[in-house]
């Protein structure tokens, strides 16, 4: 149950983040219009791509991890049968990837709800607020936590991929 809404959770943000990546093209595709057709360039553009590319990054690590999108180095696992490699995968995701997503959470939202504190806002003609991206940071790092534990759950239970049509 908690595996499937894991999943779930993640397949649905990917699937709603990555028509963003539609936004995104969109506007890059207007901006070099206005700019080299019209010869009349946006202010806005470049600080709006910047920051919706940025969202579409980071959010998108969840959905990675659940499709097992990620570089991974098999040099242990390789030779292993399965289950010492399935003990080999729970062990690195204890030791070393749990540890690192843990510190990305708590310092993301840190570095988050100080800059909402602040007003943050980004340099140029243009001030567009900075917080919503750092939220969005906080909010992909808590992601990919959650992700984590599904995955080091599906190992542990030797669940293999839970699908989740959501």
């Amino acid at each position: 149950m908690i595996i499937r809404a894991i999943d779930g959770l993640n397949e649905t943000v990917g699937r709603i983040v990555s028509v963003v990546a539609i936004v995104f093209a969109a506007f890059i595709i207007y901006d070099v219009f206005m700019r080299y057709v019209l010869n009349d360039p946006t202010r806005w553009a470049f600080d709006v791509t910047k920051q919706m590319f940025g969202f579409y990054f980071v959010l998108l690590g969840g959905y990675a991890l659940r499709h097992q999108a990620h570089v991974r180095v098999d040099l242990l696992t390789a030779n292993l049968s399965e289950t010492p490699a399935r003990i080999v995968d729970a062990l690195g995701y204890l030791i070393f990837f749990f540890p690192f997503a843990w510190v990305f959470t708590t310092r993301s939202y840190e570095f988050a709800m100080r800059s909402y504190a602040q007003g943050e806002t980004t340099y140029g003609s243009v001030q567009l607020p900075v917080y919503p991206l750092k939220m969005a940071m906080a909010a992909a790092a808590a992601l990919l936590l959650l992700q984590g534990i599904a995955e080091v759950l599906k190992l542990v239970f030797n669940r293999q991929e839970v699908r989740s049509d959501a």
